[in-house]
C-alpha cells in the first residue's frame, strides 16, 4: 500500500523543510474534498514552521496602463484586443500620494508596474525619477513590474534601490504557448534569473483558472520551486471583458484552496502572496481560510484594472487572526 501524500509531506515538507516534486504536488491536487481541512491544516503548520506569523503587506499601483503590445489572453490591457482599457500614465507626485497612502496601511511594499513588453528609456527614467521620489517621501520598499529586462536595465534597477522585482511565469511551461503567443515563457525565465543574479528579491507567481490541467497546476508547482523565487503571488483569473479568456470560469473555492496548501507545500521557505481574483473566487471566508493554510502575504486595495476589498477589512482579518504585519526591514 503506498503512503500518504499529507504523510509524506508532514515529513519531508514539515520536519525537513523540502518542497513537494511537481509528481507529489499532483497527489495533493488530486485529494478527495473530504481532505482539504487537513491539507490546509497541514500547509498551515508548514508556513508558522518555516515562515512565522508574520504577513507581509503590499500596495501596488500602474505607473503606465494599458496600450501593452503582447497577446498575453487573460490581460484587459493589451492593444491586441478590445478590453474597455484605455492608455495612460500617471504622474510622479500621484505615484508618490500612492505609496505614502500604501505606507500608512502598514504595508512595507510598494510595487511600480508597467503594461509593457518591457521597458524603454523613457519608462526607464520615468522609474528613476519615482523611485526617487518615493524614498524622499516615505520609508517603504519599493518594486517594480516592468516586463522583460536586459541585463543594463536589470543592472539599472539594482543602482536605483529596487528592492523586489515582479516578473510572473504565469503558468506551466507546457501550458504558455495556450495563453501567450507574442514572446516564450524561456525569455521570461530568463529575466527572473536575471533579477535574482543581481541581487533583487525575486518575485514571480501566475494565474490559475486559465484552462490549465491538474497536471499543469502541478508542474507550474515545480517549475516555481526550482526557480526558488522569494516570493510568489497566486492570482485566480478574473475573466476581463473583451480578452480571449472572457468566458472562462471562475475557480470554484475548494479548488482554489487546494491549489493554495499545494503551493505552500512545495514552496515551504516562500512568501507566498494572495493577488488579484481572490475576492470573486474565494469571497471573505474563503480569503481567512487561505491565510490559515499556507498564505502569509497579501495585496491590499484595488490592483491594476480590478477593484479588490478595502484595506480595512484585510487589515481586520490579520488582527482577528493575530497574524502581525511584517514590519520593514531596516537593514534594506
Amino acid at each position: 500500500m503506498s503512503k500518504d501524500i499529507l504523510d509524506i509531506a508532514r515529513v519531508q515538507v514539515l520536519e525537513q523543510g523540502r518542497g513537494l516534486s511537481a509528481g507529489q504536488a499532483l497527489s495533493c491536487l488530486e485529494l478527495p474534498d473530504d481532505r482539504l481541512p487537513e491539507l490546509l491544516a497541514l500547509a498551515h503548520e508548514v508556513r508558522m514552521a518555516w515562515c512565522g506569523p508574520e504577513v507581509e503587506v503590499e500596495g501596488i499601483i500602474s505607473l503606465k496602463t494599458g496600450g501593452c503590445p503582447e497577446d498575453c489572453h487573460f490581460c484587459s490591457q493589451s492593444g491586441q484586443f478590445t478590453s474597455p482599457v484605455r492608455s495612460v500614465w500617471l504622474d510622479i507626485p500621484s505615484l508618490v500620494e500612492a505609496a505614502v497612502e500604501t505606507a500608512a496601511t502598514g504595508a512595507s511594499e510598494f510595487c511600480i508596474v508597467a503594461a509593457v513588453r518591457g521597458p524603454d528609456q523613457r519608462l526607464m527614467s520615468q522609474v528613476r525619477e519615482g523611485v526617487k521620489a518615493i524614498r524622499e517621501a516615505v520609508e517603504i520598499n519599493v518594486a517594480c513590474s516592468l516586463g522583460m529586462l536586459t541585463q543594463e536595465q536589470v543592472d539599472e534597477l539594482a543602482e536605483m534601490g529596487v528592492h523586489r522585482y515582479n516578473h510572473n511565469l504565469e503558468t506551466a511551461r507546457s501550458h504558455f504557448g495556450s495563453v501567450v503567443t507574442t514572446h516564450t515563457w524561456e525569455e521570461r525565465w530568463q529575466t527572473c534569473e536575471m533579477v535574482r543574479e543581481a541581487g533583487m528579491e525575486l518575485c514571480c507567481g501566475g494565474i490559475i483558472g486559465m484552462g490549465e490541467s491538474k497536471e499543469q497546476r502541478a508542474e507550474f508547482a515545480g517549475q516555481l520551486g526550482e526557480l526558488r523565487p522569494d516570493e510568489v503571488p497566486l492570482n485566480f483569473l478574473n475573466p476581463r471583458p473583451g480578452t480571449p479568456f472572457a468566458s472562462y470560469p471562475l475557480v470554484e473555492g475548494r479548488e482554489a484552496l487546494k491549489t493554495i496548501a499545494t503551493f505552500r507545500l512545495a514552496l515551504p521557505h516562500t512568501i507566498l502572496r494572495y493577488a488579484g481574483g481572490r475576492e470573486l473566487t474565494l469571497g471573505d471566508l474563503g480569503t481567512r481560510d487561505g491565510m490559515l493554510g499556507g498564505v502569509n502575504a497579501i495585496i491590499v486595495g484595488n490592483y491594476l484594472t480590478t477593484l479588490g476589498r478595502s484595506p480595512e477589512q484585510d487589515l481586520e482579518l490579520l488582527v482577528d487572526l493575530k497574524m502581525p504585519i511584517k514590519a520593514l526591514s531596516k537593514a534594506l
